[in-house]
């Protein structure tokens, strides 16, 4: 096996908390801040008690006993599979948690750093969903600078119309901490590079939909904060284009944050999904949670 791409065996679980909804796509954006092993497992019981939690993509989870810790802690506190890639070398990778066993791992499309993109085909209601994780490199040392992040961003933004035509006419979600922010973010932020926001209005050329910005067109929200107290809006959740009429909800939550779970705060999206015995066609329903 690939070790940039690794499923966790099935261990004994606890019951879990909430059951996974069948109508409607429920998915949590959370970044683990490479955690001690107890900040992980703290982390792991608060995001299973969230009943929007039936898809969970972990960010900036860190390769030794902090990441393990936490990808373990998921297993048993319910999550059927937990797709987990191990980087070749120490860095920093991306997690994707989900409560149902309908899971199958994808080989990511993003061909650089691959641990920190890994992709999923997870079975909702009878309906497939694509699912790719993304942990954005930040600028990295000053003889460093912007290396590793340039590198990952220019795969991410061509693979984006390879993930699309991987997943046909199925809605696709990509969620992750980009460390980039939109035009025209308030407060503005001048250390960013004209290439940054391109990268950022790479997924709407490549045809993904801001799922916040659809929904929350003028909203001013931020998941990050400088020392400075200054906001920054470096998480997002996109879904392709022809699927945004169903996101029924998305949303930052400052809460985790402020406990001191993690230093971002947690995004969450609601996708209403076709009813099983209707067309794919027919109005939205209301979702659940």
């Amino acid at each position: 096996m690939n070790p940039a791409r690794e499923q966790l065996p099935l261990l004994t679980t606890d019951e879990p908390a909430h059951q996974p909804a069948t109508d409607a796509v429920r998915l949590l954006l959370f970044n683990a801040q490479h955690a001690s092993p107890d900040r992980s497992r703290r982390q792991a019981h608060w995001i299973a008690g969230q009943e929007g939690a039936d898809i969970a993509v972990l960010t900036e989870v860190s390769s030794t006993q902090g990441g393990d810790a936490l990808v373990t802690a998921l297993t048993e506190r319910g999550y059927a599979t937990v797709i987990a890639p191990q980087p070749p070398t120490p860095d920093y990778r991306t997690v994707i948690a989900c409560r149902t066993s309908a899971v199958r791992t994808v080989l990511s499309p993003v061909t650089v750093t691959p641990h920190r993109a890994p992709a999923a085909r997870v079975t909702v209601g009878g309906h497939d969903i694509g699912v790719l994780g993304l942990y954005v490199p930040s600028r990295g040392p000053k003889d460093q600078r912007n290396v590793a992040k340039r590198a990952f961003q220019e795969a991410v933004t061509e693979s984006l119309p390879r993930l699309l035509a991987a997943f046909p006419d199925m809605p696709v979600i990509v969620a992750g901490d980009l460390n980039v922010i939109e035009r025209g973010h308030q407060p503005p932020h001048k250390v960013f590079g004209n290439w940054e926001y391109d990268f950022y209005d790479s997924f709407q050329a490549a045809g993904l939909t801001d799922a916040f910005r659809h929904l929350h067109p003028d909203e001013v929200n931020h998941s990050w904060f400088g020392r400075s107290g200054n906001g920054f809006r470096f998480d997002h959740l996109f879904v392709s284009t022809p699927h945004a009429e169903r996101i029924l909800a998305c949303d930052y939550h400052q809460e985790a944050r402020e406990v001191g779970l993690t230093d971002h705060a947690v995004m969450t999206l609601r996708l209403s999904l076709p009813s099983t015995t209707g067309e794919q066609g027919e109005a939205p329903g209301t979702g659940a949670g």
